[in-house]
């Protein structure tokens, strides 16, 4: 493993959210130095992926964060390798699954306890003591962040 221990991966995981990044991004970011990335080029890559991708409440941000940490880890890089893309979709699964069993749901909009096809504006709440309060979002964020650690540690 490279200079950070896992467990701080996942400090800075939170760390991030908490500087005001979105949930895939700080998830992201976190391992980033692994898959030779830096900081901004994964905040960049995993931008797209908050608030349930572009705040649409669907696939929670943090789990998106960690689906592209599998790409990154066991993505095809050949068109016709069908045997790549299966181990990583499996890959996929098998995380989501556990997302799913520690959080109750990959869906940004249950998770956060709205009702089903709510409409939410695209400019971002403001990050506020209250915000923090309200949402688990840092918490999934942790999750997605020890869910990762914890499949590197097997690796």
């Amino acid at each position: 493993m490279k200079e950070k221990q896992l467990s701080e991966r996942v400090e800075a995981a939170s760390a991030y959210f908490k500087q005001g990044y979105n949930c895939s991004q700080a998830v992201v970011a976190a391992f980033a130095d692994l898959y030779d990335f830096t900081p901004e080029q994964a905040f960049r890559m995993a931008a797209s992926f908050g608030g349930g991708i572009g705040r649409m409440r669907e696939t929670c941000g943090a789990a998106c964060g960690l689906f592209l940490l599998a790409g990154l880890e066991t993505g095809a890089i050949d068109g016709s390798d069908r045997e790549g893309k299966a181990a990583n979709y499996k890959l996929v699964q098998e995380l989501a699954e556990e997302f799913r069993r520690q959080n109750g749901s990959i869906n940004c909009g249950e998770l956060l306890g709205l009702k089903p096809k709510t409409p939410t504006p695209a400019m971002p709440d403001e990050r506020t003591e209250a915000y923090y309060a309200k949402r688990p979002c840092a918490k999934m964020v942790e999750s997605a962040a020890e869910i990762w650690a914890a499949y590197l540690s097997k690796k």
